[in-house]
């Protein structure tokens, strides 16, 4: 059973950083991508960023691009992402998601397994 378990979310000011996490189990998480979708009250399920199954390339938000990081450890078959220059437009539960393959995708429905989300807060 693939698991996926998002930490690092909180309430930072405008200006501020934070790194969220995603630890990943149940699939050989080194052969899949992986990718970071948020959500805020009211609004669909967005991409943020993705990258490929080594880390070679990577995909952003145009909102994001600049600010926030993508990155992988497949020894700890953990994701993260880097976030800094937070603006309160990035107010949203954090979900990271592993694709069903190795090449990195901005669309949702190339993502098979969820966790659960962390929340992000960014007060102005």
């Amino acid at each position: 059973q693939v698991q996926l378990v998002e930490s690092g979310g909180g309430l930072v000011q405008a200006g501020g950083s934070l790194r969220l996490s995603c630890a990943a189990s149940g699939r050989t998480f080194s052969s899949y991508a992986m990718g970071w979708f948020r959500q805020a009250p009211g609004k669909e399920r967005e991409f943020v960023a993705a990258i490929s199954w080594r880390g070679a390339n990577t995909y952003y938000a145009d909102s994001v691009k600049g600010r926030f990081t993508i990155s992988r450890d497949n020894a700890k078959n953990t994701v993260y992402l880097q976030m800094n220059s937070l603006k309160p437009e990035d107010t949203a539960v954090y979900y990271c998601a592993t694709a069903a393959g190795r090449w990195a995708t901005m669309l949702v429905h190339d993502y098979d397994y969820w966790g659960q989300g962390t929340q992000v807060t960014v007060s102005s």
